[in-house]
């Protein structure tokens, strides 16, 4: 009983930190909601791994993680957009401008539901996945604390916002196969494209620190493309 629950843990964790993240949000304290997402992510990879390894998958568990991932890597995500639109916005009467940034709410719920009925995305994806597009939305308080300046006029930007958040919604029900990070084995064949993802996104993180975020997922869609060539290929 409680092996066969172990994995749904992992899962209520990961909720856990998209309520508080969503909290965090609304008091303006954007940082501490995109850690919670960095937190909800490991929760996320550790579920279903442990659901894999233990044998305990189950259509309940499929489900609670896809409301998990709801809350979390949609209305979280959403909501950290909703806020810096609020501060490129001037006057309050342009405050209108920024309720487009839940279509990535929106998005991300039709995303999880052809997660959950499509059977072509067990081995692969179809689109960007929801948590894929959180971190990069997450990224972008981080990148303006961090950085400043010219990044900061790039971000806290009314228009570029927008865009970004239409381009992102639409990235998530894109028919265009991507690379599922699930490791079923740890050996290379198999999941020769996981491991060099993997490796080109450590080598940025080291190299270019928090800015790699937003470069990592533009090389996770060109690494999908490649590899969906060479699988035509083969």
């Amino acid at each position: 009983m409680i092996r066969r629950n172990i994995p749904n843990a992992l899962t209520c964790g990961n909720l856990l930190c998209g309520c508080i993240g969503v909290v965090e949000a609304f008091h303006n304290n954007l940082l501490l909601s995109c850690l919670l997402i960095g937190v909800a992510l490991i929760f996320d990879f550790l579920d279903g791994f442990l659901a894999r390894l233990l044998k305990v998958t189950s259509p309940i568990g499929r489900d609670l993680d896809s409301l998990a991932d709801m809350v979390t890597f949609g209305l979280l995500p959403a909501i950290i957009v909703y806020q810096l639109l609020m501060q490129s916005i001037p006057d309050l009467f342009g405050i209108w401008k920024a309720y487009p940034a839940f279509i990535i709410a929106i998005f991300s719920a039709i995303r999880l539901a052809k997660f959950n009925n499509d059977p072509r995305q067990s081995d692969s994806f179809i689109g960007v996945p929801t948590p894929a597009n959180a971190m990069l939305m997450a990224s972008l308080p981080w990148i303006v604390h961090i950085e400043g300046g010219i990044w900061k006029d790039i971000i806290v930007n009314t228009n570029n916002l927008l865009i970004l958040s239409a381009v992102m919604s639409y990235a998530l029900v894109m028919e265009l196969p991507l690379i599922a990070l699930k490791f079923k084995s740890f050996g290379w064949k198999g999941n020769e494209a996981r491991f060099v993802f993997l490796g080109i996104s450590i080598l940025l993180l080291v190299t270019l620190k928090i800015l790699a975020i937003p470069a990592i997922l533009i090389i996770y869609v060109l690494l999908s493309l490649a590899d969906n060539l060479r699988k035509k290929r083969a």
